[in-house]
């Protein structure tokens, strides 16, 4: 008895894993960076956390596309590309992220 309710407590888990979808539809197109503070940057990395190394800084309103975005920690990372260069791709913090 005690079996059975931990391999349906685990597929209910594994189940709700798998239906959850870190890029939905309302976090895919175009966005601008927003909320970076004073002289700073946003930082884009070349893997979703901090501890990738940063390929480039981002001012507000640099213009990106948003590919796909996934948690890591308590951060929501996205992939993106410049708008303006869309060969230059990395990840950023979906924080710092404003729709367009």
């Amino acid at each position: 008895m005690r079996k059975a309710f931990f391999v349906a407590l685990a597929a209910v888990s594994i189940g709700t894993l798998l239906s959850t979808n870190p890029a939905t539809a309302a976090s895919l197109g175009r966005f601008e960076v927003s909320g970076v503070e004073g002289d700073d940057m946003l930082k884009m990395r070349a893997g979703p956390g901090t501890g990738y190394r940063v390929i480039l800084g981002l001012p507000n309103g640099t213009v990106l596309r948003v590919h796909t975005c996934e948690q890591t920690g308590g951060t929501r990372w996205c992939r993106v590309s410049l708008e303006q260069a869309r060969g230059l791709q990395g990840y950023v913090s979906w924080a710092y992220l404003r729709k367009l």
